[in-house]
């Protein structure tokens, strides 16, 4: 046989977050400690799924919940699901998908609006699979910087500036992956305002909108205006402390004569796919109507090492980090000066202190800056040992 050429759209797939386990693959095999600060899954720092979560799943495989369902979802899901958007303010939904993971949802959602050479408003920083999908589909990512010196906000009038004939969409992530913003409701009300005078479609990413720090408040895009087309994502992964369960859902809502043939269209992808893990689904409804028992204490936690974080990597020479608001990232900024990009940096804290963290060019960054995405999870002692070990590595640069 000759030699299997594989398809050109694969050759711009990146993700940082998976690519840096190579280098830490090959430290581990010379012998290295790790300590492992890259990925965003809480389960192996030591957060566990609820058991009213893994409780519904047992349940449902017992009843035989193990065949395909629906397309879009069980009833009681979907059910589910919508009435969450309701007591969210997201009155219109007009379709509502349940998925495997909420990164399919997010997979469809942009398949079924974007043809080769359109483009899709995206976060710098932002979450890579929005690129790497992009690259799939041979569209574009259209890049709109967040503002490291106003808390990584949303800045409005660069959105503004971005948009062209081919552009499609807008991405927010909220809170943010990796800075760990939340959005302001002024500048979230002046996106979705931007969204409908241009004719975008809004795809906001809220997937953990219930890890918030300090008072903070999250807001449902989709929620400041019955006009816009939004498609608000959503799951289990964070908040219910399951990623590998690969549970997630799409809210397509707006006007039916504005979105009626879009989301029609996510239909007939959702159905070639066949369906989402059927007996995971029966945690949507117990995860979406309960009282979170589980977020307290976790939240607790997190915000303590959030602490930890910001104040040890401030305190740091060559090194500023804004004060994460949600989830559980942290993005620093290297302020050193000279030609190590941050994917050597992080290569080479790896090699010399086996601390793992992702180069911030994997999420995108302003021309010029250099930044590396830290995931807070693990627990105080490991943090600090970490942290410790990153002054001590600037510290011989």
């Amino acid at each position: 046989m000759k030699h299997i050429q594989p398809a050109r759209r694969t050759e711009n797939i990146k993700y940082a977050v998976r690519d840096i386990i190579l280098v830490a693959d090959q430290a581990k095999a010379a012998g290295k400690k790790l300590l492992y600060l890259n990925i965003g899954d809480p389960v192996p720092f030591g957060f566990q799924t609820p058991n009213f979560v893994t409780d519904a799943i047992i349940a449902a495989i017992k009843a035989g919940n193990t065949g395909y369902a629906p397309s879009p979802g069980t009833n009681a899901a979907v059910s589910a699901i919508r009435r969450d958007a309701e007591k969210r303010g997201i009155k219109n939904a007009q379709d509502i998908y349940v998925t495997t993971g909420g990164s399919e949802a997010i997979e469809l959602a942009m398949t079924a609006l974007l043809n080769a050479g359109d483009n899709l408003l995206v976060p710098c920083p932002g979450y890579p699979l929005y690129t790497a999908v992009l690259a799939k589909l041979e569209a574009e990512a259209n890049p709109y910087y967040l503002d490291e010196e106003n808390g990584w906000q949303v800045d409005v009038e660069d959105v503004k500036r971005r948009i062209n004939s081919k552009t499609r969409g807008i991405v927010i992530i909220n809170p943010n992956n990796p800075t760990g913003a939340v959005l302001q409701r002024k500048i979230a009300q002046q996106l979705v305002d931007l969204a409908i005078e241009h004719n975008l479609v809004v795809f906001s990413d809220e997937i953990y909108d219930k890890l918030l720090f300090d008072g903070q408040e999250h807001i449902s895009l989709a929620s400041l205006s019955k006009d816009v087309a939004a498609v608000t994502f959503n799951g289990l992964s964070k908040v219910y402390v399951g990623p590998g369960l690969r549970m997630g859902w799409g809210i397509v809502s707006g006007p039916e004569n504005v979105v009626g043939d879009y989301y029609r269209a996510i239909q007939k992808l959702t159905r070639a796919r066949l369906c989402a893990p059927h007996a995971t689904m029966a945690a949507v409804p117990v995860a979406l109507e309960g009282s979170d028992p589980h977020l307290p204490p976790m939240m607790e936690q997190l915000k303590r090492q959030r602490d930890i974080t910001h104040e040890m990597l401030s305190e740091i020479p060559g090194i500023s980090c804004v004060k994460p608001q949600g989830a559980f990232y942290a993005f620093p900024r290297l302020e050193y000066k000279g030609p190590e990009t941050d994917e050597q940096w992080c290569a080479r804290l790896i090699r010399e202190k086996g601390v793992v963290t992702v180069p911030g060019s994997g999420f995108g960054q302003k021309p010029g800056t250099k930044h590396f995405r830290i995931v807070f999870l693990p627990n105080e002692t490991i943090l600090k040992e970490a942290y410790s070990n990153i002054r001590e590595f600037m510290a011989g640069r």
